[in-house]
């Protein structure tokens, strides 16, 4: 469902399905948008604020909306796709599904976001940056007497049957990167071999990539797969969510943005992509609980943000596990190998 975001006196969503609901003459601008809904609604109500343009807004996860681009590439209905990890962006990019646009605000990013758009050839950009691990409801650890995971290796412990919870990698940014996270770091043939086993502890594959860890908070499961800063969110709700940077060493995205090629509404994507690169507006994701690291060298990080400096990083190839050809490999195989097995 697109929801329409128009500020009167205060913020409203309106349910929409074509951009000719609004007045004749209005702009408009149509977001895909894959981070959380929270963090959507309020870069819709600041946008609209600031610019009056109208914002229809779709939220899906980042995998799912590469999928929506691209089978509409014929007659594009979107403007701009902002957030989601950046692997689906650079194949987008990859397969000439967006547009090439260099902000004056290029200069002000992180090397990490500059590299981001130049390995695309300015097709994307870097908008924020986030770790993956994972995150364990404490009190549910405590009451089933199991035993704290503080590595990948430990969420294959058969004491946790059941009680680990992954995104499908298909429709998920999320858990494409802990499949390419775990190729990196292990080797193919090792990372499939603990893929399978990690397989016989997941209760269910979920369709969005914060999902497991929301999941976890509610007790219906004790640990998620996630970035560390979706963990974080749980913790500052009031969760016994304790957030895990894996000891082995972990991969990490780059959110991005692009622009969506033939778009209906051309300079407003210009203007919202230029909007979303400011320092200003990059510090708004804390009213939304979302604790990513910003791109913008001037923005101030929320305090509860992992500390990336901290963190056993990887060298994360981007421009390889991004490409079509990569990506869509490992998805099948995934398919074939882990997909596939009987639970």
């Amino acid at each position: 469902m697109r929801v329409k975001m128009k500020l009167a006196a205060a913020a409203m969503a309106v349910s929409a399905t074509t951009a000719s609901m609004a007045p004749a003459g209005a702009e408009e601008l149509v977001l895909y948008c894959s981070p959380q809904i929270e963090w959507c609604n309020v870069m819709v109500e600041a946008f609209t604020r600031e610019t009056g343009i109208d914002v229809l807004m779709t939220r899906k996860s980042s995998g799912e909306t590469f999928a929506q681009i691209k089978a509409e590439s014929a007659n594009p209905r979107g403007d701009v796709w902002w957030g989601g990890t950046g692997d689906p962006h650079l194949q987008a990019a990859e397969e000439g599904l967006t547009e090439v646009y260099k902000s004056p605000l290029l200069p002000k990013l992180h090397d990490w976001a500059q590299r981001q758009a130049e390995q695309s050839g300015y097709r994307t950009v870097g908008i924020y940056a986030g770790a993956l691990g994972f995150g364990y409801n404490s009190e549910l650890l405590e009451q089933k007497g199991l035993p704290a995971p503080a590595c990948w290796a430990d969420l294959t412990n058969p004491a946790l049957k059941n009680e680990v919870e992954i995104a499908n990698p298909n429709s998920s940014g999320t858990s494409y990167t802990m499949l390419a996270t775990m190729v990196q770091l292990m080797g193919e043939d090792k990372a499939f071999a603990y893929l399978k086993e990690l397989h016989k502890n997941i209760a269910q594959y979920t369709k969005s990539g914060s999902a497991p860890i929301k999941d976890a908070a509610r007790g219906e499961v004790t640990i998620g797969i996630v970035f560390q800063h979706d963990a974080v969110t749980q913790a500052v709700n009031g969760f016994p969510i304790v957030t895990v940077a894996p000891c082995e060493g972990t991969g990490y995205e780059i959110g991005s943005m692009s622009i969506i090629k033939g778009g209906p509404n051309p300079e407003a994507a210009k203007k919202f992509y230029d909007f979303a690169l400011r320092a200003d507006v990059q510090e708004l994701a804390a009213k939304a609980k979302a604790y990513q690291v910003p791109s913008n060298t001037e923005a101030k990080a929320p305090p509860q943000a992992p500390d990336l400096s901290t963190i056993k990083l990887i060298d994360y190839d981007f421009k390889k596990y991004g490409s079509a050809e990569e990506r869509t490999r490992l998805l099948k195989k995934w398919d074939a190998e882990i997909g596939s097995l009987a639970k």
